[in-house]
C-alpha cells in the first residue's frame, strides 16, 4: 500500500506535466477538419492543433468576427464584425472559391458569419471550433488584449 502511495506521488507531478496543451503543428500534417452542414452548403470547423499547421503555411485569408474587439490570434488578416460580413465583402477575397478562416472569441459569431458566407456562394470556408477560448486553452497568445 505504501508503494503504491510513492508511486502515485511521483507520478501525479509527471502528469500535470503532461497536461500543458500547446500542441505543435508539423508541416506534414493533413488538416481535414470537420464538416458542418447549413442550409445552403457546408464550411469545414477545425481544431486548435489544424489551424496551427493552417498557420504554418498560411494560404488563406484569416478574418477575426468577433465584437466587441478582445484581441487577434497572430497573422490575422481582418476584423470584420460578424453581423456585417456581408456589408464588407470587399475585404474578403472575390473568388468564391479562396480559403477563407473565420474565429471569434467562442466560435458563436464565427459560425453565423460562416454560414452567412456559405449562404452568399463561398465554398472554402472554415471556422476555428471553440474560437479564442480553445486557443487560449491551449497555452497560445492573443495579440492586442
Amino acid at each position: 500500500m505504501v508503494r503504491f502511495l510513492w508511486i502515485m506521488l511521483l507520478a501525479i507531478p509527471l502528469l500535470a506535466g503532461c497536461q500543458s496543451a500547446e500542441v505543435t503543428p508539423t508541416a506534414s500534417s493533413e488538416v481535414v477538419g470537420k464538416t458542418i452542414q447549413t442550409a445552403n452548403g457546408s464550411y469545414t470547423d477545425v481544431s486548435v492543433a489544424e489551424l496551427q499547421s493552417m498557420l504554418a503555411n498560411k494560404d488563406f485569408t484569416f478574418v477575426n468576427v468577433h465584437i466587441p474587439f478582445e484581441g487577434d490570434i497572430a497573422n490575422t488578416d481582418r476584423s470584420i464584425p460578424f453581423d456585417q460580413i456581408e456589408q464588407h465583402l470587399d475585404q474578403l477575397p472575390a473568388e468564391k472559391d479562396a480559403k477563407i478562416v473565420l474565429y471569434c472569441r467562442s466560435d458563436r459569431m464565427s459560425n453565423i458569419a460562416a454560414e452567412k458566407l456559405v449562404d452568399i456562394g463561398y465554398t472554402n470556408v472554415w471556422n476555428l471550433d471553440g474560437g479564442m477560448v480553445a486557443w487560449e486553452r491551449a497555452g497560445l497568445p492573443i495579440e492586442g488584449k
